[in-house]
């Protein structure tokens, strides 16, 4: 079966600020910005009372027009008058099954009838039919080899400038061992010794997979230890092909886990409390709203869309990519290892050991795996964000003080903590928001998370995994009509596309050079990207299928052209 496809067509829209249009007017210009110490006295009341009606009273079947943002478990995964099939348990508010809040719509789960969001929260309606033209790019690879797929040096490239990146980590000790309690789970260290590896070193530092364990359960249960087999390379006869067959297993449960954790749980979910939070809490006219608000633009209605189509019970992604019935649970206890500030890029990346400070190298991190575009790429974007949001906090905040007496600011961090990823309001590394680089490290990451992040596991999804090495094994059999069938079924339910809206920063000259700097600094990564991709030493950069690496490439021009970084995550 083929992987469900992703085709975008984007367009960069640089940060800043437009105000959505409300069925409420509301009483301030965005044009301004202001904390509600800078208000005027007889408008503040004015200014509380907007948030207030934003809140809503957290009761109620919401209507298309109101504007009401408030918290709920997943609770609508599921659809229980249709079976035990169908049955899913709530996700959020226990310790069992934690999870970030979604948006409340106060209505019961149905697959029809439309979702109600907050007025302004929703896509634009920019297309009633897909273009058959489409469709032929669609079946299509960018790739000019077409079967250099097959090779180990693409599959060890896939790892670091794939459509999941996110995941490959140093080896610090051999043979690599298991924190699951023997005791439960048996013996779950890995079967790979030095025999398996040492013959295909060299004597050498390579780029290319040395074994591959695949393992199932002990059919006489989980204390008995799991049943593992250790693959080696080959070139000829069987052999070969049972080596091929080994890489497109690791493929396989690769792509289960980059749709379901790396993209849909570590951006689209944990993203949604922060819109929420945002527009609950910060004023229109306050400078924290106005720098986050282009990142959250139609993120609570692709989650909306994705919870009805996708990811529910029979969903489209929970019956062709995700582990079944059982794979939201799974990003339940994902969830648990969750942790905010390691969202940022420089933490990930020293998280995973493949980088370590170093104050001499750029970006302060030097890359043990020097040609890793995901991370060359990241950390120039990561960088430029960086510096965009330091300079503009300092315009608005010009000490710790001012940061501990922003009431709207307190209230926003602390209903994101104790309500939007309540399950995680006690743990001791949420930012304490008292000091001006508590709010810059905190919008630095939410921006990322909500953008380049986001396009580097999203947009190369049909691109790196439209293949047939990404075939479930429980679906090599099926029909091939049938496997076609579900792939336009997953072109229509997500290959939306429109141009971003331009937003604007109109708060006075400093703040808009800054931002004419942070332009000009995407710019000039641009031109760092193409130079990158066009150097022949840089072998990962466009690897043996000849596909340069264009995911964190900051613009497009439209077209299913595998580069652009949205502003949001909305697709």
């Amino acid at each position: 079966m083929m992987f469900p496809v992703m085709v975008v067509f984007t367009l960069f829209a640089t940060l800043g600020f437009t105000l959505l249009t409300n069925t409420k007017q509301t009483a301030f210009s965005s044009r301004t910005s202001g904390q509600t110490s800078e208000t005027p006295a007889p408008l503040i009341p004015y200014r509380e009372d907007e948030l207030v009606t934003l809140r809503g009273n957290g009761a109620g079947e919401l209507k298309e027009w109101d504007r009401v943002y408030d918290y709920a478990y997943y609770n609508d995964l599921g659809e229980p008058d249709k079976g035990a099939k169908y049955v899913r348990p709530v996700l959020g508010g226990s310790s069992e099954y934690p999870y970030p809040r979604r948006g409340r719509t106060g209505r019961p789960p149905t697959k029809t009838g439309g979702i109600k969001l907050p007025e302004g929260s929703a896509l634009d309606n920019i297309r009633e039919n897909i273009p058959f033209e489409l469709l032929k790019e669609l079946f299509q690879t960018d790739a000019e080899d077409k079967t250099a797929w097959r090779t180990d040096q693409e599959f060890g490239r896939e790892m670091l400038a794939g459509v999941n990146p996110v995941i490959i980590k140093r080896l610090q000790e051999f043979p690599p061992t298991s924190n699951l309690d023997p005791k439960v789970y048996g013996n779950q260290n890995s079967a790979i010794t030095r025999d398996h590896i040492e013959n295909n070193l060299d004597g050498w530092t390579i780029e290319e997979p040395l074994a591959i364990e695949l393992s199932l359960p002990n059919p006489k249960g989980d204390q008995f230890g799991a049943i593992s087999k250790v693959y080696t390379p080959a070139e000829d006869g069987v052999e070969a092909s049972v080596w091929q067959l080994a890489k497109a297993y690791v493929a396989v449960n690769d792509s289960g886990y980059h749709q379901l954790i790396s993209h849909w749980l570590n951006t689209h979910a944990t993203i949604e409390p922060f819109v929420i939070a945002t527009n609950r809490q910060l004023s229109v006219l306050h400078p924290i709203h106005k720098l986050l608000h282009p990142h959250f633009r139609d993120t609570m209605n692709i989650n909306a869309l994705a919870r009805q189509a996708l990811i529910s019970a029979g969903g489209l992604l929970e019956i062709t990519v995700f582990p079944g019935k059982y794979a939201m649970e799974m990003s339940s206890v994902l969830y648990k290892n969750w942790v905010f500030p390691e969202q940022g890029l420089p933490a990930d990346l020293i998280k995973r050991g493949v980088a370590i400070e170093d104050e001499d190298a750029p970006h302060g991190l030097r890359l043990l795996i020097k040609d890793y575009p995901y991370a060359v790429d990241g950390l120039k974007i990561w960088s430029a964000i960086e510096t965009w949001v330091h300079n503009y906090c300092h315009f608005y905040y010009t000490d710790d003080r001012s940061v501990q007496v922003d009431s709207e600011l307190q209230s926003w961090w602390k209903e994101l903590r104790e309500e939007g990823h309540g399950d995680k309001k006690d743990e001791p590394w949420w930012p304490k928001m008292q000091t001006v680089k508590d709010l810059i490290d905190s919008c630095t990451t939410i921006i990322w998370v909500g953008s380049a992040l986001h396009a580097a596991v999203n947009f190369g999804q049909y691109p790196s995994l439209g293949t047939a090495r990404t075939a479930r094994p429980s679906a090599v059999g099926s029909c091939p009509n049938q496997a076609a069938k579900n792939s336009v079924q997953a072109f229509d339910g997500r290959g939306l596309s429109w141009p971003e809206r331009h937003t604007r920063v109109d708060d006075g000259p400093k703040p808009l050079e800054a931002f004419g700097r942070f332009g000009k600094d995407l710019g000039d990564i641009e031109d760092e990207i193409v130079e990158m991709n066009g150097d022949e030493k840089l072998r990962n950069r466009v690897g043996p299928v000849k596909m340069p690496y264009t995911l964190l490439f900051p613009t497009s021009q439209g077209g299913l052209t595998g580069k652009g970084i949205p502003n949001s995550v909305s697709i």
